[in-house]
């Protein structure tokens, strides 16, 4: 514990709070996490130390030994090292120090040291092509000063212990670009998020947004928002049930010059069939029974900002005619008005059907198909982003374990080698049903096993609310998928048979990651099959 007394607090002291606190949490992370999170910090802090060093010095080529070393004794004095050369020759490049920037302090933070070697070794790397930081003497661990070696040549570091750093290679798809880019997306959903926390008191931190992309198939989708985010351009985002698609739509809106008005996401099939026209346009008061006083509709209360509209496929004729309007001159009538409202709202769509078939089968109006279709952007299904799975999974036991306060730390291997095999029909959330079914039965630290596929018995120690759900939502997935395929995917015949409105229907299908376009497609292979 540090007992330095709160009168003679420093900046250095305040900042070191905040750095060894940093620290800290990256080891609870896990080690790895913890290296590829103090890699990333170190390459970002490290590039932006060298450029003023390079703007300073009007400095355009690669750094040689001897500006390397000017570079890094330069910046441990300016913030009150006693730093100076020791040796540089072609393999090692070794500095020392009687006084460490932190002060004596440092004793109680020896964490520190690790952030100064991640500096030096992301420069060096990136000069040399190659760095292996090892800490000779440290004044952290009672030294009576600091050595720092840092060695250019794998062959001589080989058996020294140290962490090493290479240059990151450039290539058509930049993995630092990719990542840079993925960390901007990031930052503008969670600020975002942070502007909701703060009008929503009970808003839970662990639930912040995340986009996870280390598949190529999704680093391409992250460029695709970069690319199109700043443009006024409709999108319409396709993609099966349960891949993100209302995450994709909020970057996008977080991207834009529209991130500071409001995002409002829109289910169309899970609205009433009689109350679409009122829900998204609004209506005047004594309008229809019930209608008390004036409503603002979705897209009055998007203006300025993005209304994303799910399922676009489910809205009747009449309301694709009013949307039609809507996007080619951005005006709006309310529902028993007389009055045209004008609106500057961007509309970002999304279906997971087939829209060409929708078009051609005269259920979706074509003129809207083009007018909505401006940029087309696919997400891949979770079968075809196996490299997601694992991020994924470390994201979802977090929020998971948050949320059930229960201390789940990860999976063990066996169990991710078969959720990197499973072929997950439902997508992302059925990932994270199962993970949220396998954190509520798992007693230790560590989830051993979780059910894929086909439910299992019930596990009777579980409680009997858990239990009732899980029977409840096997019988509805066993009925449902038996009439999908009776009818071929036909909802609204499914729904004449469940006595309820196919909206509903969807809805039902959507919680439980049923997707009906599978059935059809069942049915075409069944037709080419006869042929």
């Amino acid at each position: 514990m540090n007992q330095v007394r709160f009168s003679q607090l420093t900046p250095v002291g305040f900042l070191q709070t905040f750095v060894i606190e940093l620290m800290n949490l990256c080891e609870e992370a896990g080690t790895a996490q913890a290296e590829q999170i103090i890699e990333r910090i170190a390459h970002s802090a490290g590039r932006f130390f060298e450029e003023t060093f390079r703007a300073e010095y009007g400095l355009d080529q690669a750094l040689d030994r001897e500006r390397y070393a000017d570079l890094i004794i330069g910046l441990k004095n300016r913030i009150g090292g006693r730093f100076s050369l020791v040796s540089s020759d072609a393999e090692c490049i070794r500095v020392a120090s009687t006084c460490c920037p932190f002060g004596e302090g440092v004793t109680n933070s020896p964490e520190l040291c690790r952030m100064t070697s991640s500096v030096f070794g992301a420069i060096a790397a990136r000069n040399f092509g190659y760095a292996k930081v090892v800490l000779e003497r440290r004044i952290a661990l009672g030294d009576a000063g600091c050595q720092v070696g840092i060695y250019l040549s794998p062959e001589t570091a080989a058996g020294l212990p140290g962490v090493e750093y290479r240059r990151r290679q450039e290539s058509t798809s930049d993995p630092k670009r990719d990542n840079d880019l993925q960390a901007r997306i990031e930052e503008r959903l969670h600020r975002i998020w942070r502007q909701m926390s703060a009008r929503c008191k009970t808003f839970d931190a662990s639930e912040r947004p995340a986009i996870v992309a280390q598949s190529p198939a999704m680093q391409n989708v992250l460029r695709a928002i970069e690319t199109v985010a700043p443009t006024p351009a409709t999108v319409l985002i396709r993609g099966e049930t349960g891949v993100g698609k209302e995450l994709v739509a909020r970057a996008i809106h977080a991207m834009s010059e529209r991130s500071e008005k409001p995002f409002i996401a829109v289910n169309c099939g899970a609205i009433p069939e009689g109350l679409v026209e009122s829900v998204l346009f609004g209506h005047e008061k004594g309008a229809f029974t019930g209608a008390i006083e004036v409503h603002r509709g979705y897209f009055e209360r998007a203006d300025g900002g993005t209304l994303f509209l799910d399922e676009i496929d489910s809205l009747t004729p009449n309301i694709q005619t009013k949307l039609l309007r809507v996007l080619q001159e951005g005006e709006l009538e309310r529902v028993g008005g007389h009055r045209t409202l004008h609106v500057d709202t961007r509309i970002v769509a999304a279906t997971n059907c087939d829209l060409e078939k929708a078009v051609a089968d005269g259920h979706f109006r074509k003129d809207l198909y083009y007018r909505i279709n401006v940029v087309k952007l696919a997400i891949p299904p979770l079968s075809e982003r196996p490299d997601d799975i694992p991020h994924l999974v470390d994201l979802i036991l977090k929020r998971l374990a948050a949320r059930y306060r229960k201390p789940i730390h990860g999976v063990t291997a066996d169990l991710m080698a078969r959720l990197r095999a499973y072929s997950w029909p439902g997508n992302v959330r059925e990932l994270e049903n199962v993970l949220e079914r396998a954190v509520l039965f798992t007693k230790g630290p560590v989830i051993e096993d979780a059910e894929l596929g086909a439910h299992r018995g019930c596990v009777l120690d579980s409680g009997w609310k858990a239990v009732r759900k899980q029977v409840l939502d096997r019988a509805e997935r066993e009925y449902l998928e038996q009439a999908l395929t009776r009818s071929q995917g036909d909802v609204n015949r499914v729904a004449e048979w469940m006595e309820l409105t196919p909206r509903a229907v969807y809805l039902k299908l959507s919680e439980l990651g049923i997707d009906p376009a599978t059935f059809r497609q069942q049915k075409s292979k069944s037709a080419r099959t006869a042929k």
